[in-house]
Order: C-alpha cells, then sequence, then structure tokens
C-alpha cells in the first residue's frame, strides 16, 4: 500500500453551470493541483436537464463540461490529474460517454478511465416510494408530493461522497455524478486520498467545509465579495480557489501565484455563511458540520488556514431536490427618461394594472420594480431620494397564473404603452414578452436505506 500524502489540493474550476470558461484550464495549468472540483448544478437544473432528456435520450447532462474536458484533458492526463463534477445531471452515463469520445479524438485512447455515479434519480421510482408510504413531504409546508405528483418534472435525491471515493477507488481519473452534493465533490478526494473512514466525523465534518468553501468557485477568493471590494486586485484574471488539505483535516485555502483575486479572512468567512442555515449542524449526507467550531487565521499573503472543525454523525435521512410544474410567468419591461422619469414609470404601472382587471384576468401575482430607484431595496430606496433628478427608470412588471392565456395576454398588453401611456419610453428591452413556465421547488427527505448508488467505469 502507498504512503498517503502530506498534503492534497483540490481546485475548484467551477462554481455553476455558465461559469467562467477560463477557471478550469488556468486551474491545471497555473500550478501543481491533485484534484479539479467542478460543480454545475442547481435545484431548478435538474428540471432543465431532464426536459432535455426527454426530448433526446443523449442529452440531459452540462454540455459545457464535455467541452471543457476536451480543453484540458491533455494536461489532466499528462499530470495525473483527477476530476470530480457532477456535470452529468440526470443522465451522467451520457456525459461520460461525450468525454469518452472526446479522449479518443484527442488520442488518448486507453488513458483514460471515467467513473460514473448514479442511483441519485428517483423520478422512475416515485409511484413505487409514494405506494410504500414515503410521503416525501414538502420540507416547508408537510404537504405530501402526492398533491403535485402529475405535475413532477424531475425528482434527484442528494447522493454524498461515498460513491464518489468509490469510483476513486477502483481507479477512476475522472469522476463524473448526478445529483452529488457540492460538497461531496471535494471531500471525497480527500477521504480517498487520507484514507479516511467514514465515521471519521471531525475530518468528514472538515472536508464538507472544504468544498463548501469552493464550491462557489471565485466567491471565496475576491468575487462577489462586499469586504473592502474595491481593493480586491485585478478580478479581471481572478484566481480560483484551492483547497490544500492535510491528513488530520486542516487545509489551507490558497489560489495560484500571480492570479487575480484575495484569499483572506473576510472573504472565506462571506463564503462560509452563503447558504449555511444552522451554523451548528450543517447537514449532508456525510455527516454534520458544526460551523461554530471553524477557526480561521491568516498566516501568509493569499493563505488562510481552516483548523478546529468538529463533526457530528450522519443522519438517516437524504434530502430529495423535486421540481413540478406550477404555472406561467411573463416579465415585460419599458424604460422611462427623464424629467419625470419615476412618476411615469408609475403611471405606466397603473394603467397597465388597470387596463388587465378590466379584462377580468386573474394573476396568482402581480409584481411591479422600478429599476433605477427600488428594485434592489424596495421602499426603503425611495426615502431619501430626488424622484425629479432620476435620469432613468425601467419598469419592470411580472405576472404568474395557472392560466396561460391570461399571462399571454398580459404580455400583448405592454407594447402599447410605447404610444398610448405615458411619454419618454426609450427602451423595449427585448421585444414583447413570451410566456414562460413556472417550475417550483419541493425540498423533502427519504430514508437513506431506499437509495442505492451505482459506480460504473468506463474506459476511453
Amino acid at each position: 500500500m502507498s504512503a498517503r500524502p502530506a498534503t492534497v489540493r483540490v481546485a475548484g474550476g467551477q462554481g455553476f453551470w455558465g461559469d467562467w470558461l477560463e477557471a478550469p484550464y488556468r486551474q491545471v495549468t497555473g500550478g501543481p493541483v491533485d484534484y479539479l472540483m467542478m460543480d454545475y448544478l442547481a435545484e431548478v437544473t435538474m428540471s432543465i436537464l431532464q426536459k432535455q432528456k426527454s426530448r433526446d435520450a443523449t442529452r440531459g447532462y452540462a454540455t459545457d463540461f464535455v467541452d471543457q474536458m476536451e480543453r484540458i484533458l491533455p494536461t489532466v492526463v499528462e499530470r495525473g490529474i483527477k476530476v470530480t463534477a457532477n456535470a452529468g445531471g440526470v443522465n451522467p452515463r451520457a456525459c461520460a460517454m461525450a468525454v469518452a469520445d472526446v479522449a479518443r479524438r484527442l488520442g488518448l485512447t486507453g488513458k483514460l478511465t471515467i467513473g460514473v455515479v448514479s442511483g441519485d434519480d428517483l423520478l422512475a421510482r416515485l409511484d413505487g416510494l409514494i405506494a410504500r408510504g414515503h410521503d416525501l413531504q414538502n420540507l416547508d409546508t408537510g404537504r405530501p408530493l402526492h398533491d403535485v405528483r402529475d405535475r413532477v418534472l424531475s425528482a434527484n435525491a442528494y447522493l454524498g461522497a461515498a460513491p464518489v471515493v468509490a469510483a476513486l477507488q477502483r481507479g477512476a481519473q475522472v469522476v463524473i455524478t448526478g445529483r452529488v452534493t457540492d460538497t461531496g465533490l471535494t471531500l471525497g478526494p480527500l477521504m480517498h486520498a487520507f484514507g479516511w473512514p467514514r465515521d471519521a466525523w471531525d475530518r468528514i465534518a472538515a472536508g464538507t467545509v472544504a468544498g463548501h468553501i469552493i464550491e462557489c468557485g471565485a466567491q471565496a477568493s475576491g468575487g462577489n465579495c462586499l469586504s473592502d471590494w474595491k481593493t480586491i486586485p485585478n478580478l479581471a484574471a481572478v484566481g480560483y480557489p484551492i483547497v490544500e488539505a492535510r491528513g488530520d483535516g486542516t487545509f489551507d485555502l490558497i489560489k495560484h501565484p500571480g492570479t487575480g483575486g484575495r484569499i483572506d479572512v473576510a472573504g472565506v468567512t462571506e463564503q462560509l455563511v452563503y447558504e449555511m442555515g444552522d451554523p451548528r449542524g450543517y447537514i449532508t449526507p456525510d455527516g454534520v458540520a458544526d460551523f461554530t467550531t471553524i477557526q480561521l487565521s491568516q498566516v501568509g499573503k493569499d493563505r488562510v488556514r481552516v483548523s478546529g472543525v468538529r463533526g457530528k454523525p450522519a443522519t438517516d435521512k437524504l434530502k430529495v431536490s423535486i421540481a413540478y410544474f406550477y404555472g406561467y410567468k411573463a416579465i415585460g419591461t419599458l424604460v422611462y427618461a427623464w424629467p419625470d422619469a419615476l412618476e411615469k414609470a408609475k403611471a405606466a404601472d397603473r394603467i397597465l394594472r388597470q387596463r388587465l382587471d378590466a379584462l377580468g384576468l386573474k394573476f396568482e401575482a402581480i409584481l411591479s420594480e422600478f429599476v433605477g430607484a427600488n428594485a434592489t431595496h424596495g421602499p426603503l430606496a425611495l426615502q431619501d431620494v430626488d424622484a425629479a433628478a432620476i435620469p432613468e427608470v425601467q419598469l419592470r412588471v411580472g405576472v404568474r397564473s395557472p392560466d396561460k392565456a391570461a399571462v399571454d395576454r398580459f404580455t400583448r398588453e405592454i407594447a402599447p404603452l410605447i404610444l398610448n401611456g405615458p411619454p419618454s419610453v426609450t427602451g423595449f428591452a427585448g421585444g414583447r414578452p413570451k410566456p414562460e413556465e413556472v417550475v417550483a421547488y419541493w425540498p423533502a427527505l427519504i430514508d437513506k436505506k431506499t437509495v442505492e448508488p451505482a459506480v460504473e467505469l468506463i474506459e476511453a
């Protein structure tokens, strides 16, 4: 058995589907890394991918990932870098086959093993689960899933790091998963590299915290940072964060030398509290991390040490992310110019609402925002503002309804305001809006024993 490494570097390469295309390449070429972690999935993403797969059985994954791999595979193979990504969405095997095809085109036949993690997709099993007494109650409302079963678009359990570890142990250099937790993509490599047992709760918690810090990409290295943001250097070439971990569970946050951005305690703290929930119990399938035990210290330029993380045993449940069809929405915009821009926009809003009411249209919600005056901070923004001095205001009106015809008629009432409403419309962004389907989120829990992750290996 080979000796365990003293340190392992896991580089964050993508924080969401649509993140900076240059980041993965810069991470694998900018300095030494052992793993590249790329996170692609959000709750609504799964329903989008499920729709794609329903139209084409070969789709249903983040196609950007395949393009990224084509660019970085030669470097990844040459340097022995391992990749973990949940880009597989609802079709991880098809994603893996696409990457294997890329590898063959690049002349890497026989040099790449791809691990495929599946088992998270519960869509085809829902009726059987409900029949066996799994109500999948909404965590926010307590309603059983049966209430919306006929409108469900996707249902995926959040798997943890264990199948990622299994794939790596079986020799996979690239691990492609479906709905594995964001943190599991980093924790898995650390568990594999250091041989952490699944009940080493403090180290599991530390690896989870490490994954949470880098799961949003450059948000941990200066991007979207409130703390003294004007002084953050060279965001145009921002360096994405890297976890430099040790076997005892302590780790440093760093980035490649010569890159932009900044790694400091304030910025790391901001990322830690992002989507945190109860700080005493950050729950994942792998364990429960106590964020109140985290200790941060600046130990060098662009180097923050994380230590002291304590953990608790994992629960017997998995979270299930369910998306279902809710109705229709549309958003229309008009831009009004000075003078009296805000007053004109408010008048246009009143006129539009009066016309919709006269038509007898029923909407579940109508929301009006005056961008440039109150869209970000609401009524508070208008307390000290000189409305007469505002040079331009965008009126943005959104409606939601189960009735597509009502939403469609709303879209036809926006454009006439250009000529039959208040003066000085300077922009009609995007033309007449179109009704869009509303996908709603249904969070639930399910017993772990009902979900069985699977690992498959594909040779390029």
